[in-house]
Formats: structure tokens, sequence, C-alpha cells
């Protein structure tokens, strides 16, 4: 068993490592997809494909409740949470071209970046990282609920704020835009009166 596991080499992967890899492009290409597209529901469906390729992954590194945790609040709640404010701001079905701001270089260079740093700070952060392969498996509840609720409280509690703040931000628009189209049928039914008692009054002259 020792002597296949050391000639275990990038030239030879096994199954699990070639459908992680299928997987990741799979995932990368809905993400592309989603910031992308001039689509905003195309771009919530896509968000969804790329939100359940990250599920796969995790499950193909045999974290099962990280995988079933990222299903349950992500695909299910904040999928849902934009498709809700999308649906209350009346957004267009068909293509919007002012979904795009035409500052795709800016936004690229932004997102390399952050990649970047991301990318850095992960291997920094896990460089010199022993995992006990004898103890709790690093994707099971017990270790990932002492992390989350021992030292990600506050990011946990933010993003709940924040998804509370998106909903609410969604609310207020559709109310303003219910306002505007009242006002302005109110203002073209006026116009519309006007112009008949014009013409009511031209042909009591004539």
């Amino acid at each position: 068993m020792n002597i296949a596991a050391e000639t275990q080499s990038f030239l030879s992967p096994t199954g699990v490592e070639i459908a992680f890899l299928l997987v990741g492009l799979v995932t990368l290409g809905a993400a592309v997809i989603t910031v992308t597209t001039k689509q905003l529901v195309h771009a919530a469906l896509w968000l969804v494909v790329a939100l359940g390729g990250l599920a796969v992954e995790y499950l193909l590194l045999t974290a099962e409740f990280i995988a079933w945790v990222q299903v349950l609040i992500y695909v299910g709640s904040v999928v849902v949470l934009l498709l809700f404010g999308l649906m209350l701001t009346r957004a267009p079905i068909g293509r919007s071209p002012d979904a795009d701001s035409g500052n795709r270089p800016v936004a690229l260079a932004v997102a390399l970046a952050a990649a970047a740093a991301l990318v850095w700070v992960v291997v920094d952060a896990f460089r010199t990282t022993v995992i006990d392969l004898d103890g709790a498996a690093q994707g099971s509840t017990d270790v990932t609920g002492s992390i989350l609720f021992r030292h990600w409280v506050l990011p946990f509690e933010a993003l709940s704020v924040l998804l509370l703040a998106a909903l609410v931000g969604a609310i207020v628009l559709s109310r303003k835009k219910a306002a505007e189209d009242g006002s302005a049928a109110e203002y073209r039914s006026a116009a519309k009166d006007r112009s008949a008692a014009k013409d009511q009054t031209r042909e009591e002259n004539s």
C-alpha cells in the first residue's frame, strides 16, 4: 500500500481527481457566464450551477456537512433571495443592455487581483499546517461547528444582516417603482382627459 502511495503522481491521477478537475472546470465556466451574461434571470440560474458545482467539490473532498450547508444556504436561500429580488423589482426577462456598465477591463483586473490575493493568503496560512489523519474528519459536523461558532460567529452574523439588507432593498425598490408607475399612469390619464376636454370644446365652438 505504501509503495502504491509513493508511486502515485500527477501523471497518474485517480478517478476522484479527474472528477474534481472536470467539476471545477464546469463551475468556473458557470461563474464566468454568470458575470458576463446580459440576462439577469440567466445569471441567477447559472449562479445555481456554480454554487452546486462547489457543493460537488466539497463532496469529492469528503466534506459532506459543508457540501449540504452549501446546498441549503447558498443554493436554497441566497439564489431564492436573488430571484425574489428580481421578481420584486420587475427585472426584464430578456436581454438587458443596462446590465453592462462598460467597465469590464477594470472588473477583470480587480477579479484577477482578488484571486491572486486569495490564493496567496490561503497558501501562506496553510503552508505549515499539519492535518491529523487519525482525528476527526476536517469536514465533519463536529469540527466544522466548533470552528464556525468559535472563530467565525461575527462574519456569519454579518452575512445574515447582508441578506436581510438585500431583501429590504428589493422591497423598497419595488414599492418605489410601483409608486412611479402609478404617478405616470395618473399623469397619462389626466393628459388624456385634458385632450378630450379640448376636443369637446372645439366641437362645441364649431
